[in-house]
């Protein structure tokens, strides 16, 4: 009896595993596959590649976001390492850092510390580029961040580091991150 007790849990388990992770991208090539890597240079709030539905606001997404956006993303599939902020592995704070440093932008290095610097601003408003805030595993305080990719009606993509999977994307149309969902920062003017 407990044997299929134990059998049926497992089983509900990697059900909803494998449907929580159906909108996250893993790597560079899917990314790019799913048309959320490479920007059109005109003014849009969506990828040129997209096939989803976009947003009805068109804004134009300045180019150090779109460059900001495009180095992120880069770093998909690298593996998650506490306190990291290099291609050998990073964490959610470490990838924000490193791609703002990497365009002369400093941020400070942890997460809760990131979501107090810039202003904060409503989903209506965001822009690639721009953070993304999230508390995570029943925390009542900010402790994951991520980098907003594109916006599509009431879904925003962001790109982060996940514990289990590494530099990913994902969308508020997971439960998961939906549920969490904390702020969104605007760091550049």
């Amino acid at each position: 009896m407990l044997k299929k007790i134990l059998f049926a849990l497992l089983i509900s388990i990697g059900f909803v595993a494998c449907k929580s992770s159906s909108n996250i991208v893993t790597s560079k090539d899917e990314a790019i596959e799913k048309g959320i890597y490479d920007y059109d240079s005109k003014t849009t709030s969506t990828p040129k590649k997209s096939t989803r539905k976009s947003s009805s606001k068109k804004t134009s997404i300045p180019s150090l976001n779109r460059q900001i956006v495009e180095d992120a993303l880069d770093n998909v599939g690298v593996k998650y390492r506490l306190g990291g902020t290099n291609k050998k592995g990073m964490d959610c704070s470490g990838l924000v850092f490193s791609t703002y440093e990497n365009h002369d932008v400093r941020l400070p290095r942890t997460s809760i510390d990131m979501s107090r610097h810039g202003k904060k601003i409503k989903k209506r408003e965001a822009l690639p580029g721009d953070l993304i805030f999230f508390k995570t595993n029943g925390r009542s305080v900010i402790n994951h961040v991520g980098i907003i990719t594109e916006i599509n009606d009431d879904q925003i993509t962001f790109v982060h580091a996940s514990t289990s999977k590494g530099v990913i994307v994902s969308s508020t149309s997971d439960d998961y991150y939906n549920k969490t969902f904390a702020q969104i920062n605007r760091v550049l003017n």
